[in-house]
């Protein structure tokens, strides 16, 4: 199994935390500067990454991506069973990646006030949603946490502290943060991104 992986792109960073999670053995292939190796320009017609190549199997799309490796690699599970529940956390899915994906691909390079100002909010509010619980949606490690980890990572290098009103999403920051998994998805550019220590 190969992963092309961008060294800096949320959606990339998601699937390495995911492969962590679940221990999975995949060759990690970092792809920089937009120089698609031709594997990937023959397999996915979009020529995007991250790009999961398993025998002769292309998957393309980062969500559909994290739940293939999910299913493909049951344990540990990080979608509850329950229909309702895991309607639940595909709609966090998608906003997570409609909103705040779109929201940090805005800010990359620029110094949009807006984003930082709406990419702030939305911190609070998940601030609000982990007051009561160890992870996003509940108390186990789920792909809305590693799809919401990539974000968290870099509001500092976007420029962005929720303030005091997110004091939760501190302590929720910390602990996934303190995850081997999400330690070892980080590609050294992400490592730099935010000193270990801060």
């Amino acid at each position: 199994m190969i992963l092309y992986s961008s060294p800096i792109n949320l959606h990339s960073h998601r699937v390495r935390i995911v492969v962590a999670e679940k221990n999975i053995g995949v060759r990690i292939v970092q792809v920089r500067d937009g120089n698609l190796p031709p594997d990937i320009q023959l397999l996915n017609p979009y020529n995007t990454l991250p790009t999961l190549v398993d025998r002769e199997l292309a998957v393309y799309h980062s969500r559909i991506i994290i739940n293939y490796l999910d299913e493909r690699f049951p344990q540990p599970p990080l979608m509850p069973v329950d229909p309702k529940r895991r309607a639940h956390f595909r709609l966090a899915l998608h906003r997570i990646e409609n909103d705040f994906y779109n929201l940090a691909a805005r800010l990359d390079g620029q110094d949009g006030e807006v984003e930082k100002r709406q990419l702030r909010e939305a911190m609070i509010e998940v601030s609000e949603a982990v007051e009561s619980s160890r992870f996003f949606l509940g108390d186990e490690f789920s792909l809305v946490d590693c799809s919401l980890a990539p974000v968290l990572w870099r509001l500092r290098s976007y420029g962005i502290d929720p303030g005091p009103r997110a004091e939760a999403l501190y302590g929720y920051m910390r602990r996934v943060f303190g995850r081997p998994s999400f330690m070892e998805g980080l590609s050294e550019l992400e490592r730099d991104m935010r000193p270990l220590a801060a």
